[in-house]
């Protein structure tokens, strides 16, 4: 795989439930993170005092971050209102030369911010409210 473009990585919202994604507006940088909590099953038993773990068995989650200037474009507001009514539409994020992760996600910090002689930011994150589903690109 060839070096990818940041801007290629993107944060998309169901816009209306009917599963229209839109790119949120203004973003300049965006994460996901997975990850997924261990069981260990380690006993007395274990094979030469090693940790086990129990496949499968741990939760798994993943968390969205992005930050972006405010355009008060028609994301932003369905972002504010997402937040405000505490609801988990589907989000999709496209990992460029990779994939597609898509499935419900709550927004769990909305921030704001502007210097006086700058442009207006915000930060969003997010964090997954149930399965996700991956499509190869």
């Amino acid at each position: 795989m060839v070096a990818q473009k940041g801007k290629d990585l993107l944060i998309k919202i169901d816009m209306d439930g009917s599963g229209t994604f839109q790119t949120v507006a203004g973003l300049r940088a965006s994460r996901i993170s997975f990850n997924a909590e261990t069981v260990d099953v380690t006993s007395l038993d274990s094979a030469g005092g090693w940790r086990e773990l129990l496949g499968g068995a741990g939760v798994r989650s993943a968390a969205i971050s992005g930050s972006g200037v405010f355009r008060d474009d028609y994301t932003d507001e369905r972002a504010r209102q997402i937040f405000f009514d505490g609801v988990v539409p589907d989000f999709q994020v496209i990992i460029p030369d990779f994939g597609v992760i898509q499935g419900p996600f709550q927004i769990t910090a909305l921030e704001y911010s502007g210097k006086h002689d700058g442009e207006a930011a915000y930060e969003l994150s997010l964090a997954s409210a149930g399965a996700l589903a991956f499509t190869a690109l």
